[in-house]
């Protein structure tokens, strides 16, 4: 998670169990398991992903309970941890495009997230596909027609509060809000229900570098159980729903679904991003003896929107019959 994010969230004295040491099952064993998991995954007829913050880790985000967790460094009293990325400068983990190519071939039925960096949209699972339980940090809601707007940077507020931006339908125009819950925050109806429906129907639902703390949430996966179905978890520390999965897994997210994948005979696709930004071009004749022309580069969300994977511009231009000058305006 960002270390942004965790500063914007309200204080909380009870964060769970934190700082618990991690465990990994022996390498024979942890192959013994992979391919039972990939057994598992090749007979399922309705499998539904259960992700946490583990499965970003690898993507330079850190988690909050891991032994170098925010919470668990914050509760040490030492500060947020050094190595980390925005949001907007991660990229989707091998789990990611994993969970990606599932959903390609029709394994994987659905995706339910507690995580809000994005990356799940951004690795390439449908939105319709996707149940994020906490919110995203990079999407805009309008409260009055519903239009949802995913933004290539991080919006500035949580809590379902008000941005600086409007709805933009002509026949709405109202203001928008970010969609990232707070502590006191309920789950959006939406997202809960299409996550419920889906566990419900799930004969295998796997979850994947989670603590499995948070309620409601945490309480998703059990519900395919009542009719049948299965649970595994991956994850390097204990939860306290072991106890209930048909399997667990004690080893890094990524190396177990790598596995998993080569069992399957499936390749796991490159992460190719596409970033987009407004050009215009303009120029003006100075008493004819040179031209002045300025391209302005603005983002696609608006002119006051801020271009968070641009640093810079460099450009030149050809001498014609008339003196050039060019102005390039990053904005």
């Amino acid at each position: 998670m960002s270390l942004g994010y965790a500063q914007k969230l309200s204080y909380r004295e009870d964060v769970g169990t934190v700082g618990m040491s991690e465990i990994f099952d022996p390498p024979d064993l942890l192959q013994q398991k992979i391919e039972e998991l990939a057994l598992m995954i090749k007979k399922s007829k309705h499998l539904v992903a259960f992700t946490g913050a583990g499965i970003s880790t690898s993507s330079g985000i850190p988690d909050f309970r891991g032994p170098k967790g925010v919470w668990t460094l914050q509760r040490a009293g030492m500060g947020l941890p050094e190595a980390s990325l925005p949001f907007h400068r991660a990229m989707p983990s091998l789990t990611h495009m994993a969970l990606v190519e599932l959903e390609r071939a029709d394994i994987l039925k659905f995706v339910i997230s507690q995580n809000v960096d994005s990356l799940h949209l951004r690795s390439g699972i449908p939105r319709e596909k996707l149940a994020e339980l906490h919110g995203n940090s990079f999407r805009e809601v309008c409260p009055a027609c519903g239009i949802e707007y995913i933004r290539d940077f991080e919006v500035e507020t949580i809590g379902m509060k008000e941005t600086s931006r409007r709805c933009s339908d002509t026949k709405c125009g109202a203001k928008l809000k970010d969609s990232v819950l707070d502590w006191e925050d309920a789950l959006p109806p939406k997202e809960m229900n299409s996550a419920e429906k889906h566990c419900r129907t799930a004969d295998l639902v796997l979850c994947l570098g989670t603590s499995l703390q948070i309620t409601p949430a945490c309480n998703l996966p059990l519900k395919c159980i009542r009719n049948g179905g299965k649970i595994v978890i991956v994850n390097l520390q204990p939860t306290p729903k072991d106890k209930k999965a048909s399997l667990v897994i004690h080893g890094l997210v990524d190396k177990v679904i790598a596995g998993v994948m080569n069992f399957l005979s499936l390749c796991i696709p490159p992460y190719i991003r596409i970033d987009f930004a407004q050009l215009s071009l303009s120029h003006s004749p100075k008493k004819n003896t040179y031209v002045k022309w300025t391209l302005r580069i603005t983002s696609i969300h608006g002119p006051r929107a801020p271009l968070a994977f641009l640093k810079s511009v460099e450009g030149n231009s050809k001498k014609k019959a008339l003196q050039d000058v060019v102005n390039f305006s990053l904005l």
